[in-house]
């Protein structure tokens, strides 16, 4: 009997045991259970990142025309033959014009730009932060519809060279944004002060007239630190004046530097933003070397009249499709994606009589035959040339540099890349 008991005593204790060791295992898991819960309602979640380029909208992807001018737009006939029987679901048109300047029936000529300006504009110098101020101005109104996924930068002498529908294809299939971008290493523009936040290595410069993606745009106007660098340090060299005297010699010491050539170029190279890019203007510009009153031997652009503006020399500038940058030994082939394209959509400083013969002549509202799947190099050039060297039959633009200025030459004229393209 006492050796029965011991062993129902036995049982008994591993029976304790088993069911112990469950109960703290099953407690256990309530435990770890119950913690989850509390973390997972009750501390505090992480920021949630949305990128704005990513909202959905109702209807097709547009671009966003923006015209930064004085105050109306001189060629608005040749732009309302552009966006003339096109849907208007597919672009937007934003004015940046003097402020208090309404553009309503007795101040231009097309109904597309009634009421297109913005209302929050201000007074614009060239050579000024006010320029840049004035573009990100102009994208921060245009990045309110979250339909606008291109943006396009336009003076007010800018023409197109294509119909809409090129234009729109062209930029739609591409994913990057066409920023001109090169190396500025011995312009002497950069100013020392700016470092450490903007290192010397990451300064750019490059056209002005840039046509960007809406994330690079979105980074454009949430800047505030290098848009700051360069209200305090990126200021223009005052321009001689033979009545100050010997006041010029001690004006012309100064630093100087054009903002509006090295801004966004610049800050997207500081995002790291540079792999993203085609790194071109879509927008043509003939510079010339000339004297003025109030300057020697400066870079103007050509302004193009009746006279020049022939059917000749606008086949000429369709017909450029690469770009040599000689401080990089890089030569910039213009394509979107995979397929050889012309270089440029847009031209400046036209005239009202240049534009008024691009209108007569259908270059903005004929059907254009060479559709983007069909496009190939104007002279397919296929064979390999040393990377100092441009091909002996290259017929797009070089840009060269001497001991004072980058030339961009072309078989039409010189552009320069200091107030390029």
């Amino acid at each position: 009997m006492a050796s029965m008991a011991r062993g129902a005593k036995r049982r008994h204790s591993i029976i304790s045991r088993k069911m112990l060791i469950l109960f703290s295992a099953s407690l256990s898991c309530v435990v770890v259970l119950v913690i989850c819960s509390l973390f997972r309602f009750h501390s505090p979640k992480p920021p949630i990142s949305i990128s704005i380029s990513r909202v959905v909208f109702d209807g097709p992807p547009k671009i966003a025309f923006l015209f930064l001018v004085r105050r109306n737009l001189p060629l608005d006939f040749l732009w309302d033959a552009f966006f003339q029987n096109v849907d208007v679901s597919r672009f937007s048109i934003y004015v940046h014009s003097a402020p208090g300047f309404v553009l309503d029936e007795s101040t231009t000529r097309s109904q597309f730009l009634y009421g297109r300006q913005i209302s929050n504009s201000i007074q614009v110098l060239w050579g000024e932060s006010s320029m840049i101020q004035a573009e990100r101005l102009l994208l921060a109104a245009a990045l309110e519809d979250p339909a606008n996924q291109r943006f396009v930068l336009l003076s007010d002498s800018c023409v197109p060279l294509y119909n809409f529908s090129y234009v729109y294809n062209y930029l739609m299939v591409s994913p990057r944004s066409f920023v001109d971008s090169f190396l500025d290493a011995k312009e002497g523009r950069y100013n020392p002060k700016m470092s450490p936040k903007i290192p010397r290595e990451k300064w750019r410069k490059g056209s002005q007239w840039i046509t960007v993606v809406r994330k690079h745009a979105e980074v454009v106007v949430d800047d505030d630190v290098i848009f700051s660098v360069f209200k305090k340090y990126c200021k223009r060299r005052p321009p001689i004046d033979t009545s100050k005297g010997k006041l010029n010699l001690k004006l012309q010491k100064q630093h100087n530097c054009i903002p509006d050539e090295h801004y966004v170029q610049t800050l997207l190279a500081m995002h790291d933003l540079e792999g993203e890019l085609e790194r071109r203007t879509l927008t043509y510009t003939l510079w010339n070397q000339s004297t003025t009153k109030m300057e020697n031997k400066g870079w103007h652009p050509i302004t193009f009249g009746y006279s020049n503006a022939s059917p000749q020399r606008i086949k000429e500038i369709k017909g450029i499709n690469h770009v040599y940058y000689e401080t990089e030994y890089r030569i910039e082939w213009c394509h979107t994606n995979s397929t050889s394209v012309p270089c440029f959509l847009f031209a400046r400083k036209f005239s009202q009589g240049a534009a008024m013969r691009l209108l007569s002549q259908e270059v903005v509202n004929h059907f254009e035959v060479s559709a983007l799947h069909i496009l190939q190099t104007a002279n397919g050039i296929t064979t390999s040339f040393n990377r100092h060297t441009p091909p002996k039959d290259f017929d797009g633009i070089i840009i060269q540099h001497t001991p004072h200025k980058q030339i961009l030459k072309t078989k039409i004229g010189q552009v320069s890349a200091d107030r390029m393209l």
